[in-house]
């Protein structure tokens, strides 16, 4: 590969991380310049070398190819929200590579060809504007859902430009509600006040990049003289604000998040804010007249301890008034854990884990306590979301249910009223024949028991041969469960590949212990899971260390990087996606100082002591053979900075390690910004791990993947 290097720094030769570490010097700094010419440039060399690379003969092409077909499909499902009479979606496809926002009646949605009305037209609205822009969703004011707030990224960045929008004129409002390029946003309040938390200037954004003001701003009159609702301090995460539009519930709700896993909550009142007495570290959220509260941390309430992943409910009124009536609506178990709950206008639909498999309970406060019971026709396996249609004037439900090689189906029910009716489902869109679903155990370093997930071929061999991909993620207690991607499907599947998910601790698989195990000082946790899962792998006969392909993005990345770093002969290739892998400089690029409850503080030299260990970017050894690995990322990504693939990409380029890069110059943190993007990057990565596992001679017939 080549290596781009400014004249300043040509001098340096690699091993330079200890001396790195000693001055306290980075070489390779410079490549944080997100937009600066040089960096570009390297950057460009980077993709031209990736893509000649892995886009050798038709096996790449005929990846991408089919991968856009499927996301450009008019087979998949719209999704819908319900506002008013109408139900929206938003649509991208062939004709329409930015998308369309658009709506059809219930009705016509039922139906296999509703009848779509263009509300806005993005590719349209894009060349008009000559902007970039990807859509970031719509806010609309009830009951009438006319006046929205829609908001729009500058190629897929976390900051967007927020602009009051005409549903029925389908038009953005002259002299209307707009705020400039900024993390935050908007929404409404009345018809003439909108709740704001956005760059309101010098000082007002915390270390992390949000706001740390939230405002009232009303019609006609200038953005700075907007009433101040609250102002964080300036090591808070971020401040903002809600109202709620419930009839006979309608409040205005004010919150402040001090760390990424603490908060404060406030009603707004007549006289003022008035602080809601809770954990810091618990979830709050209204409904009608009670607070529900999720725990993170076990909490002693009069003489009772409920523990860490418990949903407590109370009476809203005694709550404020120092009465804590708690009714306990879940209580978790070793292998059980809450993974959500939504609300309709008369139920708590709540949504739990047993060993990483979906259940759903409906709850319902009665004369007695909380009834408890289920919705029938669920499946016995496989991932099941209830959300509610519209949880303000009924108990209609959407169900969506799917796995790793059933096709999601969406339908459409009424709590008390039989089963949900099926609206759309995703045809096949990989052969499946075959295919099994099977979940195993593997044991950590620690004795620990970890779940995954495996999808292969019901007669794949156990003797050592199955090319496979194990993915995981171990972070922010987000929680992987089992669905249908196409993607892994045609790129890996359809193959003869076989598909692993781990659930690692750091994840929310098994609640917020499972998550907390894994934090800080305990990071290593996490990547012993990973290893013993993929060292299990080998053991069971599933595959071997050279066929063995491990792929994970963000946090995830970190992950990657760490599996090269710590664990390089275990592995036959790595995808290391929208990583983090300088854990020294983290926390002052983009949000990362909004991370230091997940990764410690760099800045601390007793917390950097161990923060170092998990740190890739600090942990290259010249001398250490590694597998072959792609990095890839997104030049927009403003959550987390590319400088992190950049500069792990030029250390391993000057050592002459066997590395690939390819960084999106749109997309954001996602990845893409169209579907065209989607299915390159995908393509990118799946030819690599394929031709990296299998070492297959190229053709200029079939290229890497073959015909």
């Amino acid at each position: 590969m080549r290596l781009f290097v400014p004249f300043l720094f040509t001098f340096l030769s690699l091993p330079v991380f200890a001396e790195a570490e000693a001055t306290n010097i980075d070489p390779f700094q410079w490549l944080e310049a997100v937009e600066e010419e040089t960096a570009l440039t390297w950057v460009r060399e980077q993709n031209e070398d990736a893509t000649a690379a892995l886009s050798v003969g038709g096996g790449f092409h005929k990846l991408q190819t089919r991968l856009l077909e499927i996301y450009n499909s008019s087979d998949r499902i719209p999704y819908v929200s319900r506002k008013g009479k109408q139900y929206y979606n938003f649509w991208k496809d062939a004709d329409h590579p930015r998308g369309i926002w658009r709506r059809t009646t219930l009705k016509s949605y039922q139906t296999d060809s509703p009848d779509w009305e263009t509300v806005i037209d993005l590719d349209a609205l894009a060349k008009e504007e000559n902007e970039n822009w990807v859509w970031h969703g719509a806010s609309c004011l009830p009951p009438k859902y006319r006046k929205c707030i829609v908001s729009l990224s500058r190629g897929g960045a976390d900051a967007d430009v927020s602009r009051e929008f005409d549903a029925r004129k389908k038009q953005f409002v002259e002299d209307g509600f707009y705020l400039p390029e900024a993390k935050g946003g908007m929404s409404w309040l009345d018809k003439n006040r909108v709740i704001v938390s956005t760059d309101f200037g010098d000082g007002s954004l915390t270390d992390s990049g949000y706001p740390r003001m939230v405002k009232i701003w009303t019609r006609g009159t200038p953005l700075e003289d907007a009433e101040l609702l609250m102002e964080g301090k300036k090591e808070d995460i971020s401040v903002g604000a809600y109202h709620s539009h419930r009839k006979g519930y309608k409040r205005t709700v004010v919150y402040r998040g001090t760390t990424f896993y603490t908060n404060e909550v406030f009603l707004k009142t007549n006289d003022g804010l008035v602080k809601i007495d809770k954990q810091d570290s618990a979830n709050l959220s209204l409904w009608k007249d009670n607070l529900l509260l999720e725990l993170r941390e076990d909490w002693e309430v009069s003489g009772t301890t409920y523990r860490a992943g418990s949903l407590l409910t109370a009476p809203l009124k005694p709550w404020l008034q120092g009465q804590k009536k708690i009714d306990m609506l879940f209580e978790p178990s070793r292998t059980t854990s809450m993974s959500g709950f939504s609300v309709t206008r008369d139920y708590v639909i709540l949504s739990t884990l047993e060993d990483v498999k979906s259940k759903i309970w409906l709850l319902k406060p009665g004369k007695y306590g909380w009834d408890k019971s289920t919705l029938p026709g669920l499946p016995e396996f496989g991932t099941i979301r209830v959300y509610p249609v519209d949880s303000n004037h009924n108990n209609d439900y959407w169900l969506n249910v799917q796995d790793y090689i059933t096709p999601t189906t969406s339908s459409l029910g009424t709590i008390g009223k039989g089963v949900a009716k099926k609206m759309k489902s995703l045809p096949s869109y990989f052969n499946a024949e075959g295919l099994e679903i099977t979940q195993h155990f593997a044991t950590s370093k620690d004795g620990t028991r970890v779940p995954y997930f495996q999808v292969s071929g019901k007669d794949a061999p156990r003797d050592g041969s199955n090319p496979t991909l194990l993915y995981g993620y171990g972070g922010f207690e987000i929680s992987l469960l089992p669905y249908y991607s196409s993607s892994v499907g045609v790129g890996w599947l359809e193959k003869g590949g076989v598909y692993v998910v781990a659930n690692i601790r750091g994840g929310g698989e098994y609640g917020p212990t499972w998550h907390q195990a894994a934090l800080k000082e305990n990071r290593h946790r996490a990547y012993e899971d990973f290893a013993a899962v993929g060292q299990d792998l080998v053991q069971r006969g599933i595959t071997s260390a050279s066929q063995l392909g491990i792929q994970g993005g963000s946090n995830g990345g970190l992950l990657m990087g760490n599996m090269y770093t710590l664990y390089p002969e275990l592995w036959g290739a790595i995808v290391c996606q929208v990583p983090l892998l300088d854990m020294k400089r983290y926390t002052r690029l983009l949000a990362g100082a909004s991370w230091a409850g997940e990764y410690g503080d760099p800045d601390k030299p007793e917390e950097w002591e161990y923060i170092k260990t998990f740190s890739p970017y600090h942990n290259i050894d010249p001398e250490q053979s590694y597998p072959p690995i792609l990095i890839t990322t997104s030049t927009r990504d403003d959550r987390v900075h590319p400088g992190h693939a950049r500069k792990m990409t030029a250390a391993l380029g000057e050592l002459d390690k066997d590395v690939l890069y390819y960084e999106n110059i749109e997309g954001g943190h996602g990845g893409s910004a169209n579907n065209q993007q989607a299915a390159f990057m995908s393509g990118l990565a799946y030819t690599f791990l394929w031709k990296s596992l299998n070492r297959a001679p190229e053709s200029t017939e079939g290229g890497l993947l073959g015909p």
